[in-house]
């Protein structure tokens, strides 16, 4: 099993995100468990220093990257168990912690803090390495430190070349390795000359300005279930720390831990794998729907959307998330540079109210109002349709050679 998540070129090669399942033994699991506490561990030790330094004088710059890597080796020698990690994964730690201070004192919106300090209750554990990383036939990887661990099939990492390694244990407790691997530039898409607007909705996710209209991914079921789960959890934890906190008022000799109550623990799996599958199976149905339309049309017009403020809205923040509407987006800017098609997010000012037609402005409408008659023309419009036909013409005016897609 593998998935693409992002691209960016890199001369006349591209960088590929490929994620593989990973089944360590128990001896393995045990390792990694220790290399996810180290990192945490350096993390954690290189942030106290750091705020230290800046308590004591905030004008100080902070350490760089290198200047950091330098005090790994002190480090190690007080502390041997760190020599179980990959040390490449020790100095992508310092590399992540001066990026997040680097963040603290560009930001000029104040809303960016300081790096906090990382928990081991953190449910979604990792560690990333630059290490070389070999292949041992159909099924099984070298990985640095770790040995020979079986794997979905690796028949996707021929003629790739490893750039980085991120090793994951999801909350579904699921061992995942995700790879950044370099592959030669992919063959074009063969052109159409079509040209398409698309209005993203709720209901329905892309509205194509031929008339076309996709639904949004419908995950109730699961959702419903994640919810179901989510509540048994809630109430299993905390009847679990009051039993926990009764045994010490009790002053029991040997007093029960939050770990040693599996049941809230099984409650969490549970919720974690049913939101798991929709966030995989949402995360496929957008995959489809964006090669679909790269592969159709050679100029895709998409409204500039600030998706993180229209969330604000919390009346429709929930279908908002639901619809996915930045990854949508995401997919579509990466696949069209990749394949070789157009991409233009163009101003959504307007865009339902300009009658597509004679474009005239006819003011504000509820969103209730799904159809309306132009008061100038008497065009009839189908709300989304009509704005999705003004994102085109914003986009490409006519008169550029391309043809105009119609129903």
């Amino acid at each position: 099993m593998f998935d693409i998540i992002s691209k960016r070129k890199e001369g006349t090669n591209v960088l590929k995100g490929i994620k593989l399942r990973l089944y360590p033994n128990r001896t393995q699991q045990n390792q990694l468990e220790q290399m996810f506490g180290n990192d945490r561990f350096v993390w954690n030790q290189m942030l106290a220093m750091m705020n230290e330094r800046y308590q004591n004088n905030k004008a100080l710059p902070f350490l760089g990257k290198f200047k950091l890597n330098y005090l790994l080796k002190p480090l190690k020698k007080e502390y041997p168990f760190l020599k179980t990690s990959d040390s490449s994964s020790l100095q992508v730690v310092n590399e992540f912690l001066t990026q997040s201070w680097k963040n603290f004192f560009q930001d000029k919106t104040g809303q960016i803090g300081k790096p906090r300090f990382h928990s081991r209750k953190y449910l979604k554990k990792s560690y990333t390495g630059k290490s070389i990383i070999k292949t041992a036939g159909k099924r099984y990887l070298k990985i640095p430190k770790l040995g020979y661990v079986k794997t979905s099939k690796t028949g996707v990492l021929q003629n790739t070349k490893i750039k980085r390694y991120t090793v994951l244990l999801e909350p579904t407790r699921k061992y995942y390795l995700s790879l950044q691997v370099e592959i030669s530039e992919p063959e074009k898409y063969s052109l159409t000359g079509k040209r398409v607007g698309i209005d993203v909705g709720v209901a329905d996710l892309a509205i194509l300005s031929n008339g076309l209209k996709y639904p949004s991914f419908n995950s109730s079921y699961f959702e419903k279930k994640a919810k179901i789960w989510q509540r048994k959890y809630a109430r299993r934890r905390h009847l679990a720390k009051l039993l926990v906190l009764q045994d010490r008022n009790k002053k029991v000799l040997c007093p029960r831990s939050l770990e040693s109550f599996t049941n809230w623990q099984k409650a969490q799996k549970s919720k974690a794998k049913y939101q798991a599958k929709a966030a995989n199976q949402r995360r496929d149905y957008l995959h489809k729907l964006t090669t679909h339309l790269v592969k159709q049309y050679d100029v895709i017009a998409i409204e500039d959307l600030k998706t993180k403020n229209l969330q604000k809205n919390h009346h429709l923040a929930k279908s908002i998330a639901n619809a996915s509407w930045r990854m949508f987006r995401q997919m579509l800017e990466y696949k069209c540079e990749w394949y070789g098609k157009k991409l233009i997010a163009v101003d959504p000012k307007n865009t339902s109210r300009i009658c597509s037609k004679c474009v005239y402005n006819s003011g504000a409408k509820p969103l209730e109002i799904r159809e309306w008659t132009c008061s100038k023309c008497q065009t009839k419009h189908d709300r989304d349709i009509n704005a999705a036909v003004n994102i085109l013409h914003k986009a490409t005016p006519t008169g550029q050679g391309l043809t105009m897609v119609t129903s």
